[in-house]
């Protein structure tokens, strides 16, 4: 049978209160993990873990500097002893690196493109020399990155998120065959590609705010998704359990979509 025990298993997830990442935390501690919420909002990772009890631990971090990752990996250190996930949550789009009438791809300005390449694949890659470290000296962890259905599909509007995440795929690739040959075949990397889910980034490219209609946008998505609706977080509960579990002991270098169906759909 699927072992999913996440009992006593210590887990990190980065970008820890967000929408998503909230659920995948309450999630592994429902099942017995202990999770260190980590968030450049400490008060929202302090509040998660309050909500998930006294085996939680809130704190903050920036994933783009390296001592605040650091300084995060010894107090989970102190508090649990060792990691045995990292889930790279953080990430995200910026309204001045999408397109658009008034803002042409001609003029986005290097400064915003340069904080969505930073937050989506440094963000990735400096959580996991960090942490995957300490798996390294263990040998044993698990990695889950989050990539998305853009890196797969590139969309319209935002050239720097789609390229970032497709970035992040190739680097859970590359780094599942390193930590693998390098340290230990029981250090598996591995990422999760949701497709369409409303959460605070998108949902300006989504949702009318003045009439909670969906806009253009938003209907031509659903009209390419089969399932016909967007995701909501507890649909990667399921692959993200899966791959940080016992269950996938084979599985390391894949990237796995979660996306009702986009990307097998040509259009016709």
């Amino acid at each position: 049978m699927p072992d999913f025990d996440m009992t006593d298993k210590v887990a990190v997830v980065t970008g820890g209160a967000g929408v998503l990442c909230s659920a995948m935390c309450r999630e592994l501690a429902a099942r017995g993990a202990q999770v260190a919420v980590l968030d450049l909002n400490e008060a929202a990772a302090q509040a998660l873990a309050a909500e998930l009890g006294h085996r939680a631990l809130g704190l903050a971090c920036d994933v783009l500097d390296r001592p605040s990752v650091e300084a995060a990996a010894r107090q989970v250190l102190s508090a649990f002893g060792r990691i045995d996930i990292l889930i790279n949550g953080a990430g995200g789009n910026h309204p001045q690196a999408t397109t658009s009438p008034q803002r042409p791809f001609f003029d986005l300005p290097p400064e915003a493109l340069r904080w969505v390449f930073d937050l989506n694949l440094l963000g990735t890659i400096l959580p996991s020399q960090v942490f995957g470290k300490i798996m390294a000296e263990q040998e044993h962890g698990v990695i889950l990155n989050i990539a998305s259905m853009n890196a797969f599909r590139p969309l319209t509007r935002i050239p720097a998120y789609s390229a970032a995440k497709a970035a992040v795929n190739n680097f859970t690739r590359w780094l599942a065959v390193h930590m693998a040959q390098e340290y230990s075949p029981d250090i598996r990397v591995n990422a999760l590609a949701p497709g369409f889910f409303l959460t605070e980034q998108n949902r300006y490219l989504l949702v009318d705010p003045q009439t909670g209609d969906l806009t253009a946008r938003g209907r031509q998505i659903l009209a390419h998704t089969p399932m016909n609706r967007f995701g909501v977080p507890e649909d990667l509960l399921g692959a993200m359990l899966w791959l940080v579990s016992p269950a996938s002991a084979f599985v390391t270098g894949a990237v796995v979509p979660v996306d009702g169906g986009f990307s097998a759909f040509s259009g016709v």
